[in-house]
């Protein structure tokens, strides 16, 4: 005859049930991560090696630093924001969305010219000549060069170089970085003004040239914990993004670790 348990008795082996079955980091809200879009693969790297460490694996969005700051302003709700430059950070910081003592630059990259992978040319990149001969009256794909990092980063870089005026009516605007970098693979635009670190997640396209480091300011990417953040896992895997086994994993993509 079956045996008939207590009530008390069928709810505590119900919970060690539920514990062990379920652990309870497992049940935790895994963090948002708004991202910079040139973070693509190297944070969804990231992520998996994160969750294959037991956690819950992050949520990723990834856009233009500048959409991603904007939807901050506006009260988006998030964990983290890993900016493709300082000054979008600042703007998010000057709005009080911060977490105090949580924002460390710890990426950097190169700024380069982006060629479909057929074109074998290489095109000098500290001085005007070159560039302006070898894109003719072609279109030269950037991220949004008033707003978006990388297309700040490349109008500086084309201002020192004393390209800017002759190229800015050739300048083929895009959202973001990775858009930039499509219309350069689907041969849209022979030309796109990139960071190294997209060029080299495309099979197809190549890199023709590098800017100088010193044509524009230096490429950092700043982390930091939003006000907003709610998953108890947020500043664990800030930390793990900044230790040096995550960036070793960053590196591995050929980020810079700083």
């Amino acid at each position: 005859m079956p045996v008939s348990l207590a009530p008390t008795r069928r709810w505590a082996i119900a919970a060690l049930v539920a514990v062990f079955a379920f652990p309870a980091h497992a049940a935790a809200q895994p963090p948002l991560v708004l991202a910079a879009a040139s973070l693509q693969e190297s944070m969804n790297a990231a992520a998996d090696a994160w969750a294959r460490m037991g956690h819950a694996r992050p949520v990723l969005s990834f856009a233009a630093s500048s959409a991603l700051a904007r939807q901050i302003q506006s009260g988006a709700p998030a964990d983290l924001f890993v900016s493709a430059d300082e000054p979008w950070m600042d703007a998010v910081d000057k709005a009080g969305k911060l977490a105090p003592g949580t924002r460390l630059a710890f990426l950097g990259t190169q700024l380069v010219l982006a060629v479909p992978v057929s074109d074998r040319r290489a095109v000098p990149l500290d001085r005007a000549g070159p560039l302006l001969a070898a894109l003719g009256r072609g279109r030269l794909a950037m991220a949004d060069p008033d707003a978006v990092p990388a297309g700040l980063y490349g109008k500086a870089a084309l201002q020192k170089i004393g390209a800017w005026d002759r190229l800015n009516r050739q300048v083929a605007r895009a959202e973001n970085v990775r858009a930039a970098l499509a219309l350069v693979e689907r041969g849209a635009a022979p030309f796109g003004i990139v960071y190294a670190t997209d060029a080299r997640a495309s099979a197809k396209v190549r890199i023709a040239g590098v800017f100088p480091a010193n044509s524009h300011p230096p490429i950092r990417y700043p982390i930091a914990r939003l006000k907003t953040a709610a998953s108890p896992d947020a500043e664990p895997f800030r930390r793990f993004l900044v230790s040096a086994r995550g960036k070793a994993i960053f590196a591995r993509y050929g980020f810079t670790p700083l």
